[in-house]
């Protein structure tokens, strides 16, 4: 893959999409490629998550739990950020991601987010804007499910 292609991956993902061209750039020159074969696994339920990855091609799927217990979350394509919270703190990880076809993935490291948040300092109120936003609306959904659990 080309420097270009890696921005147009960033390009296509949504916590991305305010960059301009430098920044797009400063993001791909920093994230590591990685390639999975299917059935491969790319991180694991609980594990200490200091990245987040983008599918540049094929399909991630997520799922929680163990054995006869798992769960699948999720089916993951092309332009999705897979651990966006990985970017911003110390987490772990929520699930085990798994190659379900041959992948190309974009890394990119906690680090690497953070500078880029200190280079473009304009970018980072945009970011701190949209986890609010999205933390709002979490606290909706649950507070709407509450008589659920009663």
């Amino acid at each position: 893959m080309s420097l270009q292609d890696d921005i147009d991956i960033l390009r296509s993902v949504p916590l991305f999409d305010e960059l301009d061209l430098e920044a797009l750039r400063l993001l791909a020159f920093g994230a590591e490629h990685r390639r999975y074969r299917a059935g491969d696994t790319i991180f694991r339920e609980a594990a200490i998550a200091d990245a987040g990855y983008i599918v540049g091609s094929g399909t991630v799927v997520l799922a929680q739990g163990r054995d006869e217990a798992v769960r699948i979350v999720g089916a993951y394509g092309p332009g999705t950020l897979i651990g966006e919270m990985a970017l911003i703190t110390e987490t772990r990880r929520p699930g085990t991601a798994q190659a379900e076809t041959a992948c190309d993935l974009l890394r990119i490291t906690r680090t690497h987010f953070r500078r880029l948040l200190e280079e473009y300092p304009q970018y980072t109120a945009s970011v701190e804007a949209r986890l609010r936003d999205r933390f709002v609306q979490m606290t909706r959904q649950i507070s709407a499910m509450e008589g659920r659990f009663a």
